[in-house]
Order: C-alpha cells, then structure tokens, then sequence
C-alpha cells in the first residue's frame, strides 16, 4: 500500500481510529512485525500486545486499502470484534472505497449500518430468516437487485 497504493487513505483510516497513532511495519530476518505508535505510549506496541479488536481492524483497513482491489468486495460482519468507537471510522472509510469499486456488507449492527447511512446514500436489502430460510424482505428494495436467487 505504502509503495504502489494510496498511503495516504491507510493513514487517514487509521487517523479516524486512533487519532495520532501511527503503524509500521519492521522486518527482521524475513519475518514481519506490525508496531503501533500510539500518543502518550513511550514504546510502540507490537503485533502480540494488541487486542484482538485493533488488530482485526488494522487488518480490515489493509485489506480494504489494496492497490489491486477486486471487483467485488464482500464483508461478512466486518463488526465482529471490533470496539464500537472503531465502526464510524470504518463506515468512513467503506463510503470513501465505494466511489470505486462495490462493496457489499453483510452486517447485524445496527451501529454499523447507521454510520453507513451517515456518510451518504447505502442500498439496504434486509433479508429475514423462516423456516431456516433466508429470503429477501419483501419490504426491501427489490428493483435494486438483478439477480435472481437460487431455489432450494
């Protein structure tokens, strides 16, 4: 991301998080290490010593901010593990990737999906469970889907 991609998007996902806080990556020996510099720390934190919450969202951020994106990105509970503080910065940075390629997120947070609404217009389509089938709400938006699903 630093060398061919946008280093500056990565920062600012970061900046949304933590603010002032700052990520780099040593090598020693082929091995990598992931070290967080956060403000009023006198060491940064390595890898091991974060928890899992921030790590899945220096993760989640990485993986969202590849120079090579896919066409399609799909996040299954992005949420997961993640302080709430943490999903207004995601949303953030979700609205900001979406102006270039699709996203699809498959979400349960009510949090997660209201900071989606605040940063612009989403494309919602809820989907209810009976029988032990998942089926499209009716109450959706189902002009906006071009697929058909498949029977059982």
């Amino acid at each position: 991301i630093v060398e061919i991609g946008d280093p500056n998007l990565l920062r600012q996902a970061l900046e949304g998080a933590f603010p002032g806080a700052r990520a780099e990556v040593h090598v020693n020996d082929g091995h990598f290490e992931l070290r967080l510099h956060l403000p009023g720390l006198l060491r940064p934190l390595r890898q091991s010593e974060l928890s899992d919450g921030t790590l899945r969202y220096l993760l989640l951020i990485t993986a969202l901010c590849t120079p090579r994106p896919p066409p399609l990105m799909v996040l299954n509970e992005p949420e997961g593990s993640l302080h709430p503080s943490l999903l207004a910065p995601l949303a953030r940075l979700l609205h900001a990737l979406a102006e270039h390629r699709q996203l699809w997120v498959v979400t349960h947070s009510r949090t997660l999906l209201d900071a989606l609404s605040e940063g612009g217009p989403i494309r919602t389509l809820p989907l209810v469970k009976a029988m032990g089938e998942t089926k499209l709400d009716h109450a959706g938006d189902t002009a906006a889907v071009s697929w058909r699903w498949p029977t059982r």
